[in-house]
């Protein structure tokens, strides 16, 4: 039996051992997906661990996408560049670091929202690891410019500095309380949200990332939590006549990615997305981003 982990916390949220499992399963491989709630200072040893033969590896979720890069022995370079790690792989006792994330993002926001970004206007709520990951998409995609929002303005200030540089995007941080915020998401083609705020169970799960009666009509809005499928922001950018995108589909996708890196195969992501959906359907009620 091999086994594959989540690190992170908290993790009670999380469906990411259902839809894994699910594709383990449909594969026959003879492997586990488990929960690794771990406290920060047990992560080191936590990762230590995973150099025994048995683990295939581990997905890397809040608070823990940047600060286990240090504990790896490598690191993909677009993983490095992002500064953000999700997916660890474990080869022959050597640990390395990937970002799947970044192609969550990008396939989501394509293939389920239908959007383009190149030469887009996006406003980014949220400057953590998957704020740094849809950041790196979406100057892949070649969009016109990103403005950062983050209630910590030197960690969106940051992220501008460390992606900013041999990109042809406009990379800008703005703090929420700035004036010039609100003309900036008017202009906008694409508002996501990469912050927890509206994620079930947590203290924040009916608050808003930000005033809705700045959302603007015909936006398309992405709020990459995925539990709730449908959360107050969402709601209310419906509302406001925006278009809009939830997390679920991110969520399964890098899974997917994460998937191959650990085992070679192709996931089977329509057997993933059937899992994700049945865990999240009302009578299985279960967090953001993973």
């Amino acid at each position: 039996m091999r086994i594959i982990g989540l690190i992170g916390k908290p993790l009670a949220h999380s469906i990411s051992p259902v839809f894994q499992q699910a594709a383990l399963d449909h594969l026959r491989l003879d492997a586990r997906y488990e929960l690794w709630e771990t406290e920060r200072e047990a992560l080191a040893e936590r990762v230590a661990g995973m150099r025994r033969p048995d683990c295939l590896g581990a997905n890397v979720t809040v608070p823990y996408k940047e600060l286990v890069i240090p504990l790896l022995d490598e690191i993909d370079p677009l993983a490095g560049r992002i500064g953000a790690v999700n997916t660890i792989v474990n080869r022959g006792g050597r640990l390395c670091g990937y970002n799947t994330d970044m192609t969550g993002f990008a396939r989501a926001l394509r293939e389920e929202g239908g959007f383009d970004p190149s030469g887009a206007q996006v406003v980014l709520l949220g400057a953590g690891g998957a704020g740094r990951a849809a950041t790196m998409a979406l100057i892949q995609g070649k969009a016109a410019s990103v403005t950062i929002s983050d209630i910590v303005p030197e960690r969106a200030e940051r992220l501008v500095h460390d992606l900013g540089r041999q990109s042809q995007t406009t990379l800008r941080a703005l703090a929420p309380d700035e004036e010039n915020l609100a003309a900036v998401i008017k202009k906008c083609q694409l508002l996501v949200n990469c912050t927890p705020i509206g994620m079930r169970h947590s203290k924040e799960e009916h608050d808003l990332p930000m005033p809705s009666e700045l959302i603007p009509a015909g936006v398309l809005v992405f709020d990459i939590i995925y539990n709730p499928l449908q959360t107050k922001f969402l709601t209310e950018a419906k509302r406001r006549g925006a278009r809009t995108l939830g997390g679920l589909a991110m969520l399964v996708y890098q899974g997917a990615a994460s998937l191959e890196l650990w085992t070679g195969r192709q996931a089977p992501v329509d057997v993933m997305f059937h899992a994700a959906r049945k865990a999240l359907a009302p009578t299985a009620v279960k967090g953001s981003e993973d």
